[in-house]
Protein backbone atom coordinates (compact mmCIF):
# COMPACT_ATOMS: atom_id res chain seq x y z
CA UNK A 1 0.00 0.00 0.00
CA UNK A 2 1.16 3.22 -0.62
CA UNK A 3 1.72 6.02 2.10
CA UNK A 4 2.45 9.83 1.84
CA UNK A 5 2.76 12.45 4.54
CA UNK A 6 1.57 15.95 4.90
CA UNK A 7 2.83 18.45 7.37
CA UNK A 8 0.33 21.66 8.11
CA UNK A 9 1.11 24.23 10.17
CA UNK A 10 -1.48 27.20 11.20
CA UNK A 11 1.27 29.63 10.67
CA UNK A 12 2.08 28.83 7.59
CA UNK A 13 -0.16 30.52 5.14
CA UNK A 14 -0.25 30.63 1.41
CA UNK A 15 -3.57 33.34 1.79
CA UNK A 16 -6.42 33.72 2.39
CA UNK A 17 -8.91 31.89 -0.38
CA UNK A 18 -10.87 34.43 -1.96
CA UNK A 19 -14.71 33.00 -2.62
CA UNK A 20 -14.85 33.95 -6.00
CA UNK A 21 -12.79 30.93 -7.30
CA UNK A 22 -15.57 29.00 -6.64
CA UNK A 23 -17.57 30.76 -9.32
CA UNK A 24 -19.32 29.61 -12.51
CA UNK A 25 -20.75 30.85 -15.88
CA UNK A 26 -23.82 31.38 -18.18
CA UNK A 27 -23.35 32.32 -21.77
CA UNK A 28 -26.01 32.68 -24.16
CA UNK A 29 -25.22 29.15 -26.27
CA UNK A 30 -27.16 26.03 -26.68
CA UNK A 31 -29.10 25.42 -23.65
CA UNK A 32 -27.53 26.90 -20.98
CA UNK A 33 -29.42 29.99 -20.78
CA UNK A 34 -32.91 28.66 -23.04
CA UNK A 35 -34.04 25.27 -21.06
CA UNK A 36 -31.20 25.51 -18.77
CA UNK A 37 -31.72 27.87 -15.94
CA UNK A 38 -34.62 29.97 -17.92
CA UNK A 39 -37.64 27.62 -19.02
CA UNK A 40 -41.07 29.20 -18.55
CA UNK A 41 -43.82 27.05 -18.60
CA UNK A 42 -41.46 24.06 -16.74
CA UNK A 43 -43.21 22.55 -13.86
CA UNK A 44 -40.32 23.70 -11.18
CA UNK A 45 -40.74 27.56 -12.80
CA UNK A 46 -41.55 30.40 -11.13
CA UNK A 47 -43.35 33.57 -12.44
CA UNK A 48 -40.43 35.03 -13.87
CA UNK A 49 -39.58 31.78 -15.87
CA UNK A 50 -36.69 30.17 -13.95
CA UNK A 51 -36.65 26.98 -13.02
CA UNK A 52 -36.64 26.35 -9.77
CA UNK A 53 -34.39 22.42 -10.13
CA UNK A 54 -31.56 24.25 -11.72
CA UNK A 55 -31.67 27.11 -8.80
CA UNK A 56 -31.81 24.29 -6.35
CA UNK A 57 -29.13 22.94 -7.30
CA UNK A 58 -27.01 26.43 -7.84
CA UNK A 59 -26.96 26.74 -4.24
CA UNK A 60 -26.21 23.14 -3.72
CA UNK A 61 -23.12 23.66 -5.83
CA UNK A 62 -22.37 26.27 -3.98
CA UNK A 63 -21.29 28.76 -6.86
CA UNK A 64 -20.22 32.11 -5.64
CA UNK A 65 -20.08 34.22 -9.08
CA UNK A 66 -21.53 34.02 -12.18
CA UNK A 67 -20.18 35.69 -15.63
CA UNK A 68 -22.42 36.76 -17.60
CA UNK A 69 -23.17 37.04 -20.90
CA UNK A 70 -20.34 35.32 -22.38
CA UNK A 71 -18.13 33.69 -23.75
CA UNK A 72 -17.58 34.59 -27.85
CA UNK A 73 -21.22 35.71 -27.72
CA UNK A 74 -20.22 38.56 -25.89
CA UNK A 75 -18.48 40.14 -28.93
CA UNK A 76 -21.27 40.54 -31.21
CA UNK A 77 -23.77 41.37 -28.28
CA UNK A 78 -26.22 44.71 -27.96
CA UNK A 79 -27.12 44.64 -24.00
CA UNK A 80 -29.86 47.23 -25.20
CA UNK A 81 -31.32 44.47 -27.07
CA UNK A 82 -32.21 42.47 -23.50
CA UNK A 83 -33.58 45.39 -21.52
CA UNK A 84 -37.52 46.59 -21.54
CA UNK A 85 -40.29 44.85 -22.61
CA UNK A 86 -39.97 41.17 -23.82
CA UNK A 87 -42.14 42.14 -26.88
CA UNK A 88 -40.43 45.02 -28.29
CA UNK A 89 -37.00 43.35 -27.72
CA UNK A 90 -35.66 41.89 -31.08
CA UNK A 91 -34.76 38.92 -32.28
CA UNK A 92 -30.95 38.51 -33.87
CA UNK A 93 -28.57 36.61 -35.14
CA UNK A 94 -25.65 35.39 -33.18
CA UNK A 95 -22.85 34.78 -35.26
CA UNK A 96 -20.89 32.99 -32.68
CA UNK A 97 -23.00 29.97 -32.31
CA UNK A 98 -24.76 29.65 -35.59
CA UNK A 99 -28.05 30.47 -33.68
CA UNK A 100 -31.24 32.69 -33.56
CA UNK A 101 -31.28 34.79 -30.09
CA UNK A 102 -34.41 36.00 -28.72
CA UNK A 103 -33.39 38.59 -26.66
CA UNK A 104 -36.19 37.00 -23.88
CA UNK A 105 -33.28 36.75 -21.19
CA UNK A 106 -31.30 39.41 -20.40
CA UNK A 107 -29.75 41.69 -18.39
CA UNK A 108 -32.72 42.34 -15.35
CA UNK A 109 -33.65 38.74 -16.02
CA UNK A 110 -29.94 37.56 -14.98
CA UNK A 111 -29.67 39.77 -12.24
CA UNK A 112 -33.31 38.58 -10.52
CA UNK A 113 -31.73 34.55 -11.45
CA UNK A 114 -28.47 35.91 -9.49
CA UNK A 115 -31.12 36.47 -6.62
CA UNK A 116 -32.80 33.65 -6.22
CA UNK A 117 -29.54 32.05 -6.64
CA UNK A 118 -27.73 33.76 -3.87
CA UNK A 119 -25.27 34.80 -6.05
CA UNK A 120 -22.99 37.93 -6.98
CA UNK A 121 -23.11 38.56 -10.86
CA UNK A 122 -19.75 39.07 -13.20
CA UNK A 123 -20.82 41.02 -16.05
CA UNK A 124 -18.93 41.32 -19.66
CA UNK A 125 -18.48 44.06 -21.86
CA UNK A 126 -18.37 43.56 -25.45
CA UNK A 127 -14.86 45.12 -26.68
CA UNK A 128 -15.79 43.29 -30.53
CA UNK A 129 -18.24 45.16 -32.37
CA UNK A 130 -18.62 47.56 -29.73
CA UNK A 131 -16.59 49.84 -27.49
CA UNK A 132 -16.35 52.42 -24.80
CA UNK A 133 -18.99 53.96 -25.60
CA UNK A 134 -21.50 51.07 -24.63
CA UNK A 135 -19.64 50.19 -22.14
CA UNK A 136 -19.87 53.49 -20.02
CA UNK A 137 -23.43 53.37 -20.80
CA UNK A 138 -24.32 49.47 -19.39
CA UNK A 139 -22.67 50.74 -15.98
CA UNK A 140 -24.46 53.55 -15.91
CA UNK A 141 -27.72 51.36 -16.65
CA UNK A 142 -26.58 49.08 -14.13
CA UNK A 143 -25.00 51.16 -11.30
CA UNK A 144 -26.15 54.75 -11.49
CA UNK A 145 -28.96 55.26 -8.47
CA UNK A 146 -30.82 58.23 -10.80
CA UNK A 147 -31.69 61.15 -12.79
CA UNK A 148 -29.75 60.30 -15.83
CA UNK A 149 -30.98 58.73 -19.16
CA UNK A 150 -29.51 55.30 -18.61
CA UNK A 151 -30.01 54.85 -15.11
CA UNK A 152 -33.53 56.52 -15.24
CA UNK A 153 -34.04 54.39 -18.48
CA UNK A 154 -33.47 50.71 -15.94
CA UNK A 155 -36.07 52.48 -13.24
CA UNK A 156 -38.68 52.50 -16.04
CA UNK A 157 -37.71 48.97 -16.70
CA UNK A 158 -39.20 48.28 -13.09
CA UNK A 159 -35.63 48.22 -11.20
CA UNK A 160 -35.69 51.36 -9.10
CA UNK A 161 -32.70 50.21 -7.36
CA UNK A 162 -29.03 50.03 -8.91
CA UNK A 163 -27.77 46.79 -9.67
CA UNK A 164 -24.77 47.59 -7.93
CA UNK A 165 -22.60 45.11 -10.23
CA UNK A 166 -18.77 44.90 -8.86
CA UNK A 167 -17.12 42.98 -10.96
CA UNK A 168 -16.29 43.20 -14.86
CA UNK A 169 -14.50 41.91 -17.76
CA UNK A 170 -13.22 43.81 -20.45
CA UNK A 171 -13.91 41.55 -23.71
CA UNK A 172 -13.34 38.00 -23.99
CA UNK A 173 -10.43 36.04 -25.95
CA UNK A 174 -9.67 38.91 -28.26
CA UNK A 175 -6.63 37.18 -29.49
CA UNK A 176 -8.59 34.27 -30.79
CA UNK A 177 -9.01 33.77 -34.67
CA UNK A 178 -12.66 32.71 -34.20
CA UNK A 179 -13.46 36.12 -31.98
CA UNK A 180 -15.76 37.84 -33.75
CA UNK A 181 -13.77 41.55 -34.30
CA UNK A 182 -10.44 40.12 -33.46
CA UNK A 183 -7.44 42.19 -32.44
CA UNK A 184 -3.87 41.99 -31.60
CA UNK A 185 -2.18 42.94 -28.33
CA UNK A 186 -1.75 46.45 -29.04
CA UNK A 187 -5.40 47.38 -30.24
CA UNK A 188 -7.17 45.10 -27.73
CA UNK A 189 -4.35 46.85 -24.68
CA UNK A 190 -4.94 50.55 -26.02
CA UNK A 191 -9.16 49.68 -26.28
CA UNK A 192 -9.45 48.49 -22.71
CA UNK A 193 -7.45 50.99 -21.64
CA UNK A 194 -9.93 53.39 -22.57
CA UNK A 195 -13.06 51.47 -21.98
CA UNK A 196 -11.41 50.71 -18.16
CA UNK A 197 -11.34 54.54 -17.77
CA UNK A 198 -14.46 55.66 -18.80
CA UNK A 199 -15.92 53.03 -16.62
CA UNK A 200 -14.65 53.56 -13.89
CA UNK A 201 -15.39 57.23 -14.08
CA UNK A 202 -19.33 56.22 -13.91
CA UNK A 203 -18.44 53.70 -11.29
CA UNK A 204 -15.17 54.31 -8.83
CA UNK A 205 -16.02 50.63 -7.35
CA UNK A 206 -15.74 48.53 -9.49
CA UNK A 207 -13.06 45.49 -10.33
CA UNK A 208 -12.49 45.25 -14.02
CA UNK A 209 -10.45 42.00 -15.85
CA UNK A 210 -8.34 42.57 -18.48
CA UNK A 211 -8.47 39.80 -21.30
CA UNK A 212 -5.43 37.54 -21.10
CA UNK A 213 -4.79 34.49 -23.88
CA UNK A 214 -7.31 32.16 -24.65
CA UNK A 215 -4.80 29.24 -23.58
CA UNK A 216 -1.53 28.56 -22.70
CA UNK A 217 -1.22 27.03 -26.41
CA UNK A 218 -1.58 30.34 -27.98
CA UNK A 219 1.38 31.16 -30.60
CA UNK A 220 0.89 34.73 -28.54
CA UNK A 221 1.23 33.88 -24.79
CA UNK A 222 3.38 35.62 -22.72
CA UNK A 223 3.49 38.19 -25.72
CA UNK A 224 -0.07 39.30 -25.05
CA UNK A 225 -0.12 38.96 -21.30
CA UNK A 226 3.04 42.19 -21.58
CA UNK A 227 1.62 43.87 -24.24
CA UNK A 228 -2.06 43.85 -23.25
CA UNK A 229 -0.44 45.19 -19.50
CA UNK A 230 2.24 47.44 -20.81
CA UNK A 231 -1.76 49.07 -21.86
CA UNK A 232 -3.70 49.04 -19.16
CA UNK A 233 -1.75 48.02 -16.52
CA UNK A 234 -3.00 51.00 -14.10
CA UNK A 235 -6.58 50.58 -15.56
CA UNK A 236 -7.40 46.91 -14.46
CA UNK A 237 -7.31 44.90 -11.46
CA UNK A 238 -6.94 41.07 -13.04
CA UNK A 239 -6.00 39.55 -15.58
CA UNK A 240 -7.86 36.52 -17.34
CA UNK A 241 -6.63 32.79 -18.28
CA UNK A 242 -8.76 30.10 -19.58
CA UNK A 243 -7.93 26.50 -19.83
CA UNK A 244 -10.31 23.29 -21.19
CA UNK A 245 -8.88 20.21 -20.23
CA UNK A 246 -8.59 17.12 -22.47
CA UNK A 247 -7.86 13.84 -22.26
CA UNK A 248 -6.23 13.16 -25.97
CA UNK A 249 -4.61 10.16 -25.07
CA UNK A 250 -7.16 8.75 -23.63
CA UNK A 251 -5.13 6.91 -20.23
CA UNK A 252 -5.46 8.01 -17.09
CA UNK A 253 -2.39 8.56 -16.36
CA UNK A 254 -1.10 11.42 -19.65
CA UNK A 255 -4.63 12.92 -18.33
CA UNK A 256 -3.42 13.65 -14.79
CA UNK A 257 -0.67 16.00 -16.13
CA UNK A 258 -2.90 18.79 -17.53
CA UNK A 259 -3.64 19.42 -13.61
CA UNK A 260 0.32 20.35 -13.77
CA UNK A 261 -0.33 22.56 -16.86
CA UNK A 262 -2.61 24.96 -15.23
CA UNK A 263 -0.20 25.29 -12.27
CA UNK A 264 2.79 26.30 -14.70
CA UNK A 265 0.28 28.37 -16.39
CA UNK A 266 -0.72 30.37 -13.41
CA UNK A 267 2.89 30.83 -12.43
CA UNK A 268 4.15 32.51 -16.06
CA UNK A 269 1.11 34.63 -16.30
CA UNK A 270 1.91 36.55 -12.38
CA UNK A 271 5.33 36.49 -13.87
CA UNK A 272 4.72 38.22 -16.44
CA UNK A 273 1.97 40.23 -14.75
CA UNK A 274 4.55 41.24 -12.35
CA UNK A 275 7.58 41.92 -15.28
CA UNK A 276 5.56 44.66 -15.93
CA UNK A 277 5.12 45.99 -12.57
CA UNK A 278 8.68 45.66 -12.18
CA UNK A 279 8.56 48.05 -15.17
CA UNK A 280 7.30 50.49 -13.67
CA UNK A 281 8.79 50.32 -10.44
CA UNK A 282 5.26 49.93 -8.85
CA UNK A 283 3.78 47.58 -5.69
CA UNK A 284 0.93 46.90 -7.73
CA UNK A 285 -0.16 43.16 -8.35
CA UNK A 286 -2.34 42.36 -10.69
CA UNK A 287 -4.14 39.31 -10.03
CA UNK A 288 -5.95 36.34 -11.71
CA UNK A 289 -8.90 35.17 -12.69
CA UNK A 290 -9.49 31.57 -14.48
CA UNK A 291 -13.17 32.84 -15.78
CA UNK A 292 -13.02 29.90 -18.02
CA UNK A 293 -12.01 26.44 -16.67
CA UNK A 294 -13.74 22.90 -17.41
CA UNK A 295 -13.36 19.74 -18.56
CA UNK A 296 -13.87 19.36 -22.61
CA UNK A 297 -13.13 17.11 -25.31
CA UNK A 298 -15.99 14.32 -25.96
CA UNK A 299 -18.20 16.95 -27.51
CA UNK A 300 -15.87 18.69 -29.59
CA UNK A 301 -16.51 17.91 -32.81
CA UNK A 302 -17.82 20.54 -35.82
CA UNK A 303 -21.24 19.66 -35.08
CA UNK A 304 -21.37 19.89 -31.27
CA UNK A 305 -20.40 23.53 -31.87
CA UNK A 306 -22.83 24.58 -34.39
CA UNK A 307 -26.05 23.39 -35.98
CA UNK A 308 -27.71 24.24 -39.24
CA UNK A 309 -30.35 26.70 -40.16
CA UNK A 310 -29.65 29.29 -37.17
CA UNK A 311 -31.99 27.37 -34.58
CA UNK A 312 -32.94 28.52 -31.46
CA UNK A 313 -31.11 27.03 -28.07
CA UNK A 314 -29.75 24.05 -30.36
CA UNK A 315 -28.10 21.52 -27.95
CA UNK A 316 -24.10 22.18 -28.32
CA UNK A 317 -21.06 20.72 -26.50
CA UNK A 318 -23.34 18.99 -23.75
CA UNK A 319 -20.53 16.99 -22.26
CA UNK A 320 -21.32 14.21 -20.30
CA UNK A 321 -18.96 13.72 -17.62
CA UNK A 322 -17.23 10.46 -16.04
CA UNK A 323 -15.73 9.61 -13.46
CA UNK A 324 -11.82 10.23 -14.21
CA UNK A 325 -13.71 13.89 -15.66
CA UNK A 326 -14.35 14.39 -12.02
CA UNK A 327 -11.41 13.34 -10.80
CA UNK A 328 -9.35 16.09 -12.58
CA UNK A 329 -11.95 18.83 -11.87
CA UNK A 330 -11.13 17.82 -8.17
CA UNK A 331 -7.04 18.77 -9.60
CA UNK A 332 -8.10 21.70 -11.01
CA UNK A 333 -9.83 22.81 -7.63
CA UNK A 334 -6.71 21.74 -5.36
CA UNK A 335 -4.31 23.84 -8.03
CA UNK A 336 -6.48 27.07 -7.78
CA UNK A 337 -6.38 26.75 -3.72
CA UNK A 338 -2.73 26.33 -3.58
CA UNK A 339 -2.34 29.75 -5.43
CA UNK A 340 -4.73 31.26 -3.40
CA UNK A 341 -2.41 34.25 -3.20
CA UNK A 342 -2.64 35.38 -6.97
CA UNK A 343 -6.13 33.21 -8.22
CA UNK A 344 -8.69 35.32 -6.97
CA UNK A 345 -11.47 34.11 -9.32
CA UNK A 346 -12.20 31.85 -10.80
CA UNK A 347 -15.33 30.26 -13.35
CA UNK A 348 -16.03 26.61 -14.21
CA UNK A 349 -17.49 26.64 -17.59
CA UNK A 350 -20.58 26.45 -18.44
CA UNK A 351 -23.27 25.77 -15.12
CA UNK A 352 -25.65 23.74 -17.01
CA UNK A 353 -26.09 21.33 -19.94
CA UNK A 354 -23.40 23.31 -21.92
CA UNK A 355 -20.15 21.75 -20.76
CA UNK A 356 -22.55 21.78 -17.44
CA UNK A 357 -22.20 20.67 -13.86
CA UNK A 358 -25.87 20.54 -14.63
CA UNK A 359 -28.04 18.69 -16.74
CA UNK A 360 -31.27 19.70 -17.73
CA UNK A 361 -34.36 17.82 -19.91
CA UNK A 362 -36.61 20.29 -21.26
CA UNK A 363 -39.99 19.79 -19.29
CA UNK A 364 -38.09 17.23 -17.19
CA UNK A 365 -35.80 17.20 -14.64
CA UNK A 366 -32.45 18.52 -13.90
CA UNK A 367 -29.27 16.47 -12.53
CA UNK A 368 -25.85 16.25 -10.77
CA UNK A 369 -22.91 15.38 -13.27
CA UNK A 370 -19.77 14.06 -11.96
CA UNK A 371 -17.85 16.29 -11.76
CA UNK A 372 -20.34 18.53 -9.51
CA UNK A 373 -19.19 16.72 -6.45
CA UNK A 374 -16.19 17.93 -5.70
CA UNK A 375 -16.90 21.64 -6.92
CA UNK A 376 -19.55 21.41 -4.04
CA UNK A 377 -17.42 19.81 -1.08
CA UNK A 378 -15.04 22.71 -2.08
CA UNK A 379 -17.21 25.64 -2.11
CA UNK A 380 -18.66 23.99 0.87
CA UNK A 381 -15.59 23.23 2.74
CA UNK A 382 -13.13 25.54 1.13
CA UNK A 383 -12.97 28.70 3.40
CA UNK A 384 -10.31 30.77 5.28
CA UNK A 385 -6.68 30.01 5.30
CA UNK A 386 -4.93 27.89 2.85
CA UNK A 387 -1.44 26.77 4.57
CA UNK A 388 1.89 26.23 2.60
CA UNK A 389 2.22 22.47 3.41
CA UNK A 390 4.67 20.13 2.89
CA UNK A 391 4.33 16.77 1.28
CA UNK A 392 6.14 13.49 0.44
CA UNK A 393 4.48 11.01 -1.39
CA UNK A 394 5.87 8.80 -4.49
CA UNK A 395 5.55 9.83 -7.75
CA UNK A 396 4.59 7.82 -11.27
CA UNK A 397 5.64 8.06 -15.21
CA UNK A 398 2.80 9.95 -17.50
CA UNK A 399 2.90 12.05 -20.55
CA UNK A 400 6.03 12.89 -22.20
CA UNK A 401 7.45 10.80 -19.15
CA UNK A 402 6.85 13.99 -17.23
CA UNK A 403 6.88 12.69 -12.97
CA UNK A 404 3.60 13.50 -11.55
CA UNK A 405 3.04 13.15 -7.67
CA UNK A 406 0.74 10.47 -6.66
CA UNK A 407 -1.32 12.67 -4.01
CA UNK A 408 -2.74 16.51 -4.48
CA UNK A 409 -3.46 17.86 -1.63
CA UNK A 410 -4.71 20.83 -0.34
CA UNK A 411 -5.08 22.24 3.45
CA UNK A 412 -7.44 25.07 4.61
CA UNK A 413 -7.33 26.83 7.65
CA UNK A 414 -10.93 29.05 9.01
CA UNK A 415 -9.90 30.87 11.61
CA UNK A 416 -13.22 32.10 12.31
CA UNK A 417 -15.21 28.82 12.65
CA UNK A 418 -12.17 26.30 13.59
CA UNK A 419 -12.23 24.43 10.76
CA UNK A 420 -9.77 22.80 8.88
CA UNK A 421 -10.03 21.10 5.77
CA UNK A 422 -8.07 18.27 3.67
CA UNK A 423 -8.82 17.95 0.20
CA UNK A 424 -6.85 15.24 -1.33
CA UNK A 425 -6.75 13.58 -4.90
CA UNK A 426 -5.23 10.26 -5.10
CA UNK A 427 -3.49 10.01 -8.82
CA UNK A 428 -2.19 6.50 -8.18
CA UNK A 429 -4.07 2.93 -9.10
CA UNK A 430 -3.24 2.12 -5.67
CA UNK A 431 -4.80 2.68 -2.39
CA UNK A 432 -3.07 4.80 -0.16
CA UNK A 433 -2.49 5.63 3.68
CA UNK A 434 -2.16 8.99 4.13
CA UNK A 435 -1.07 10.56 7.43
CA UNK A 436 -1.28 14.47 8.32
CA UNK A 437 1.18 16.77 10.75
CA UNK A 438 -1.07 19.06 12.33
CA UNK A 439 1.14 21.54 14.12
CA UNK A 440 -0.03 25.02 15.97
CA UNK A 441 -4.02 23.68 16.08
CA UNK A 442 -4.48 22.30 19.35
CA UNK A 443 -6.98 19.31 20.06
CA UNK A 444 -8.86 18.62 17.08
CA UNK A 445 -11.89 15.77 16.30
CA UNK A 446 -13.15 14.33 12.48
CA UNK A 447 -16.43 15.81 11.94
CA UNK A 448 -16.98 14.83 8.46
CA UNK A 449 -14.81 12.47 6.08
CA UNK A 450 -16.05 11.22 2.12
CA UNK A 451 -14.96 9.95 -0.37
CA UNK A 452 -15.87 10.12 -4.31
CA UNK A 453 -14.62 7.19 -6.07
CA UNK A 454 -16.18 4.43 -8.37
CA UNK A 455 -13.83 1.03 -9.82
CA UNK A 456 -15.18 2.26 -13.65
CA UNK A 457 -13.44 5.06 -14.34
CA UNK A 458 -15.76 5.70 -17.46
CA UNK A 459 -18.79 5.56 -15.16
CA UNK A 460 -21.32 8.84 -15.70
CA UNK A 461 -24.21 10.21 -14.00
CA UNK A 462 -27.70 10.00 -16.22
CA UNK A 463 -31.28 10.87 -15.91
CA UNK A 464 -31.78 7.59 -15.04
CA UNK A 465 -29.24 6.73 -12.63
CA UNK A 466 -28.43 10.18 -11.55
CA UNK A 467 -26.47 9.17 -8.44
CA UNK A 468 -24.35 6.88 -9.99
CA UNK A 469 -20.97 9.00 -9.18
CA UNK A 470 -21.56 10.56 -6.09
CA UNK A 471 -19.88 11.14 -2.31
CA UNK A 472 -19.88 8.45 0.21
CA UNK A 473 -18.83 8.20 3.96
CA UNK A 474 -14.92 7.33 4.83
CA UNK A 475 -13.08 6.62 7.97
CA UNK A 476 -10.42 9.16 9.04
CA UNK A 477 -9.06 8.94 12.26
CA UNK A 478 -7.28 11.69 14.66
CA UNK A 479 -4.70 10.52 17.26
CA UNK A 480 -2.01 13.22 18.77
CA UNK A 481 -2.28 15.66 15.80
CA UNK A 482 -1.84 12.95 12.95
CA UNK A 483 -4.78 12.87 10.90
CA UNK A 484 -5.02 8.98 8.98
CA UNK A 485 -7.03 7.92 6.39
CA UNK A 486 -6.77 5.05 4.02
CA UNK A 487 -7.90 6.16 1.03
CA UNK A 488 -9.42 4.40 -2.38
CA UNK A 489 -6.92 4.46 -5.51
CA UNK A 490 -7.94 7.05 -8.44
CA UNK A 491 -9.73 8.83 -5.31
CA UNK A 492 -11.13 12.62 -4.57
CA UNK A 493 -11.31 13.06 -0.47
CA UNK A 494 -12.72 15.68 2.04
CA UNK A 495 -12.01 15.49 5.79
CA UNK A 496 -13.05 18.24 7.74
CA UNK A 497 -11.24 18.32 11.25
CA UNK A 498 -13.18 21.21 14.17
CA UNK A 499 -9.84 23.05 16.10
CA UNK A 500 -10.47 24.72 19.37
CA UNK A 501 -13.56 25.92 21.21
CA UNK A 502 -15.03 27.93 18.55
CA UNK A 503 -15.60 25.35 15.71
CA UNK A 504 -19.36 25.51 14.28
CA UNK A 505 -20.78 22.34 13.49
CA UNK A 506 -21.26 21.30 9.40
Amino acid sequence: MLTSRIVADRDFIVSPLDRRVFGTFVEHMGRCVYGGIYEPGHPTADANGLRGDVLALTRELGATIVRYPGGNFLSGYNWEDGVGPKAQRPTRLDLAWGSTETNQFGTNEFITWCKAAGVEPMFAVNLGTRGPDEARHFVEYCNHPGGTHYSDLRRAHGFEEPHGIKFWCLGNEMDGPWQICQKTAAEYGRVAQETAKVMRWVDPSITLTACGSSNRAMPTFGHWEHDVLERCFDQVDFISLHQYFRNDAGDIKSYFSVIEDLDCFIKEVAAIADAVAAKRRSPKRIMLSLDEWNVWYKAHNASDLRKPGWPRAPKLIEEVYNFEDALIVGGVLITLMNNADRVKAACLAQLVNVIGAIMTEEGGPAWRQTIFHPFAQASRFGRGNVLRTRIETESFQAAALQTLDNLLASVLHDEETGRVTLFALNRADQAMNISVELRGFGACEVMAAEMLHHDDLKAANTKLEPDAVAPRKMEASLHADVLRAAVQPHSWNVIVLKSGGNASSL
